[in-house]
């Protein structure tokens, strides 16, 4: 499946391209026509996969905790906001990727509530980067015809922000093939409360009545009901670290999970072949034995 992966290189600034390196399975089909660059290296096409990976088997959502990006710039011998700005780099080849590889949803967690406890230059860095990284992709995601939605608390981040989200929200709503989620100043914890607090509100506006709360109407009420796969079917978390750290607690309740050691600015497409083998190898039971 590709070379195994180091985890302590760290790659030069700007990242390389990465869908240009996967190579599509042998095909027996007299009519199959291999797809090469220039430089005679595969790419993919909308039919092909890499060789292992069944398209009919690829999760529809995929979320993915990007964890590793200050560790990895103190490895590198560079700033904090380098290795920021590494990541997010990152995160657009991962989800070209992903969308390339047939998946419908990909969730990232972009900033957490708890970051906020983080140096106040590193959370204005961090803010400054997440607003030019939406401002400048809105052609981008447009040309992907690709949705970009934005979910979280979001009553603290600067107006300046809150106005980018609005106006790459617009520019992208009307795409449904393929949708990224990014969470920001988001909590699992928080999704939970205000969900509940929904509920109970409609409940006393006799909008709805005890026997109608279910798993579906929760759903309905997660900041997660903005896409058509709210439930994760596969997360990862990169840099080594085993918990979810409060993102998305209700809907990964039957996600499969994948820990990779890699930090996230070194997450590349080995890497991610390796999540989606491993998640393709598994039996999803959803909690009930055969």
């Amino acid at each position: 499946m590709g070379e195994k992966v180091k985890n302590n290189i760290c790659f030069p600034l700007p990242v390389l391209k990465i869908l240009r390196f996967i190579k599509p399975p042998a095909c027996q089909d007299d009519d199959h026509n291999e797809k090469r660059s220039d430089e005679g290296i595969y790419v993919v096409g909308e039919e092909e996969q890499p060789t292992g990976l069944r398209r009919e088997l690829m999760p529809r959502h995929v979320a993915v905790i990007m964890d590793g990006n200050r560790r990895w710039a103190k490895q590198a011998g560079l700033m904090t906001a380098q290795g920021h700005e590494a990541g997010a780099k990152r995160l657009i080849e991962f989800t070209e990727l992903c969308f390339k590889l047939g998946i419908h949803t990909v969730s990232a967690f972009a900033f957490s509530t708890e970051n906020w406890g983080r140096h106040k230059i590193e959370v204005k860095g961090l803010m400054s980067l997440i607003q030019h990284y939406l401002s400048s992709k809105i052609q981008y995601f447009q040309r992907e015809e690709t949705r970009v939605s934005v979910i979280g608390n979001l009553t603290k981040i600067p107006e300046s922000l809150l106005q980018t989200i609005h106006e790459i929200e617009e520019a992208t709503k009307s795409y449904k093939n393929r949708h990224l989620i990014l969470a920001i100043d988001y909590s699992g914890r928080f999704d939970m409360v205000r969900a509940c607090k929904s509920i109970v509100k409609k409940s006393e506006k006799g909008l709805i009545r005890e026997e109608d709360v279910d798993e579906a109407l929760i759903d309905r009420e997660l900041l997660t009901n903005c896409t058509e796969f709210p439930s994760p079917d596969l997360m990862i978390r990169t840099s080594g670290e085993q918990r979810i750290s409060n993102f998305f607690l209700w809907q990964l309740a039957y996600t499969e999970l994948f820990f990779s050691p890699v930090l996230w600015p070194d997450f590349n497409k080995d890497s991610l072949l390796e999540a989606l083998t491993s998640y393709q190898r598994r039996e999803r039971r959803f909690g009930c034995r055969v």
